[in-house]
């Protein structure tokens, strides 16, 4: 073979063999299995996903209750001068066997009592305290005005701070797997000069079920 012919064939069987190369073996095509559905839910009602935990519709239907009761209660809602409340998630603990954000059944209390006492209440952010000091000093340092309500001598106050637990008591039956759960969200509101609790509150249910949710 001349040796013109042999160099072709070569460089020939070089390119076929690099193409293959490039292009990587042949694979079929994925098959894109079909998800579920986006389902609205009514959040005051027991969804699809549910186990024997405290559940959105526990939080909507418990803080409804205690702002109701709140709201009754003559030393909280009917004084003269409305009383300065502090309601948040910083005095409420969970000692359940569940993991739960404390925050979302404090926020969503204090948001309701604050549009249903209509001036009743007055509540103080004390997680915003860094914001208004930092605009206090500007106002007194002469950066910018003093706005539309004046100085005050210090930041409000509270007369009273809202405190807080989550527990629960497990069960299980280990010949049928069955889980049963009892749990108790306590409320209590407290006099911070005098320590004493001018309102209590206590939500409690207890539910079973044969196979318990990944609460996250």
């Amino acid at each position: 073979m001349p040796i013109q012919t042999l160099i072709r064939n070569c460089v020939a069987i070089g390119l076929v063999v690099g193409l293959g190369a490039c292009n990587g073996p042949m694979t079929s095509p994925t098959q894109n299995v079909a998800g579920s559905a986006t389902v609205n839910l009514d959040p005051n009602t027991r969804g699809p996903v549910a186990g024997v935990g405290i559940e959105g519709q526990d939080i909507t239907s418990m803080t409804d209750q205690m702002m109701r009761d709140m709201l009754g209660t003559p030393q909280l809602a009917g004084r003269a001068v409305p009383p300065q409340v502090i309601v948040d998630g910083e005095y409420f603990s969970n000692e359940s066997s569940q993991r739960i954000n404390r925050n979302i059944i404090a926020d969503r209390l204090r948001i309701n009592l604050n549009r249903a006492s209509q001036g009743r209440m007055v509540f103080v952010s004390r997680q915003s305290a860094g914001m208004v000091q930092q605009e206090r000093d500007l106002k007194r340092q002469g950066q910018v005005d003093t706005g539309t309500v004046g100085l005050t001598k210090a930041q409000a106050g509270g007369d009273f701070r809202l405190r807080g637990n989550i527990a629960s008591l497990d069960s299980r039956d280990p010949r049928t797997g069955m889980i049963q759960r009892y749990n108790q969200v306590t409320f209590e509101m407290v006099d911070l000069e005098r320590g004493t609790i001018v309102w209590s509150g206590i939500y409690e249910f207890a539910r079973a079920a044969a196979d318990d949710i990944i609460y996250r």
